[in-house]
C-alpha cells in the first residue's frame, strides 16, 4: 500500500531518490535540502563552544533533558499552531523509538558526557567521526554505491579526521580525556546507526511531525538517568544559561532535528553523513576565536583535507 501524502507544507513535491524511483511525497527537493545543510553545519558548528561553557553551569545528563524538553515544546507550539500536530501510527513507531533513543538520548547524553573532559574543538571532531561507520552500514543495509568522486571525498574526509585525532596530542595517562574521547565516539556510532535506519523507513508522517514524539521517546531514559545519577542544586541558574538552554532547545534541537531528519529523506546517507563534516570545521573556528583553544598545524591539514572532501561531495550529482 502506498503511503498518503504528508499534509506538512513545509516540505516540497518529491524528488527523485538516490536510486531513481520515485521517491514519497514530503521529501524536500535537493536545493532546499543542501541549504538545510548549509544552516545546520552553521547553528551545530556554533553550538559546540556554547556547549563547553553551557557544562560549566548544569550537569551533562540534566543539559540532555533541558535540550530535549524544550525542542519538544518548541515544535509541539508549532505544529499546533499550523494544525499538523498528529500521533504517530503503527508504521513509523520503529523510527520514533530508534532516532528517540539513539539520535537524541544516546548522542546527547554521550556528546555532553564527553565535553566534560575534552575541548569543544576536538569534541567536534569526534562527535562526527559518523560518516565512518555509516559508510560500510549504507552500503550493507541500504545497498548505497560510492562514486569514484564520492569516494575520494570520503577518503579525503577520513584522513582529515585521522589527522585531527592524532594519538600524539593525547595525554595517555588522563584517564578522564580517554573516557571523554570514548564517550563522543559512542555517541558518533548512536548516531551513524539512526542515520541508515532513517533513510530506509517510509514515513507516513513528516519528520516535523515525528519530531516532538522521538523527542518524547528520548526524555525517558535520560531523565531516569539523570534523576539518579545527577544533583539539580547543581545548576547555577544565570541569564546566560537560559540564552544557552534556548539556544539548544529551539535551534540546535527542535529547528535541527527536523533538518536533519528530512536531509537523510532528500540526500544519501554517505552525503549527509560527509556534509556533516563541515560541522567540526565550524566548531573547531568558533572554539578557537571563542575559548581560545589552538589550532595546530596537525589541525590545520585536517580541517583543509575535510574542505577538500565536502567539495568533492558537493559536486556529485545524484541520480
Amino acid at each position: 500500500m502506498r503511503s498518503p501524502k504528508p499534509t506538512d507544507d513545509t516540505t516540497s513535491a518529491p524528488a527523485p531518490s538516490a536510486s531513481g524511483q520515485p521517491a514519497v511525497a514530503g521529501v524536500v527537493a535537493r536545493p532546499m535540502a543542501l541549504a538545510l545543510l548549509i544552516l545546520v553545519i552553521a547553528v551545530w558548528g556554533a553550538n559546540w563552544p556554547i556547549m563547553k561553557l553551557t557544562l560549566a553551569s548544569i550537569p551533562p545528563l540534566t543539559f540532555a533533558v533541558a535540550r530535549l524538553a524544550l525542542g519538544s515544546l518548541c515544535l509541539l507550539a508549532v505544529l499546533l499552531a499550523l494544525g499538523r500536530l498528529r500521533l504517530p501510527g503503527r508504521d513509523d513507531l520503529p523510527v520514533v523509538v530508534t532516532v528517540g533513543l539513539l539520535q537524541l538520548a544516546g548522542y546527547l547524553a554521550f556528546i555532553h558526557l564527553g565535553l566534560v573532559h575534552v575541548a569543544a574543538g576536538r569534541s567536534a571532531i569526534l562527535g562526527y567521526t559518523t560518516m565512518i561507520w555509516v559508510a560500510p552500514l549504507a552500503a550493507a543495509f541500504l545497498g548505497e554505491r560510492l562514486t569514484r568522486r564520492k569516494s575520494a571525498g570520503l577518503a579525503s574526509g577520513l584522513g582529515g579526521v585521522l589527522a585531527l585525532f592524532n594519538p600524539v596530542e593525547f595525554d595517555w595517562s588522563d584517564g578522564n580525556l580517554l573516557l571523554g574521547n570514548g564517550f563522543l565516539l559512542a555517541g558518533a556510532l548512536c548516531w551513524a546507526i539512526s542515520i541508515v535506519h532513517v533513510r530506509a523507513h517510509r514515513f507516513r508522517l513528516t519528520p516535523l511531525q515525528l519530531a516532538p514524539w522521538q523527542m518524547a521517546v528520548g526524555l525517558v531514559p535520560l531523565v531516569a538517568v539523570a534523576a539518579y545519577g545527577e544533583d539539580p542544586s547543581a545548576i547555577d541558574w544565570s541569564p546566560g544559561l537560559a540564552a544557552a538552554l534556548i539556544y539548544n532547545g529551539a535551534l540546535a534541537t527542535g529547528f535541527a532535528l527536523w533538518a536533519w531528519l528530512s536531509l537523510n529523506r532528500a540526500l544519501s546517507a554517505i552525503t549527509t553523513s560527509m556534509g556533516s563534516l563541515g560541522v567540526p570545521v565550524v566548531g573547531l573556528v568558533t572554539s578557537a576565536l571563542w575559548l581560545g583553544e589552538p589550532i595546530s598545524a596537525t589541525t590545520a591539514a585536517g580541517l583543509l583535507l575535510i574542505v577538500a572532501g565536502l567539495a568533492l561531495i558537493a559536486s556529485e550529482t545524484e541520480g
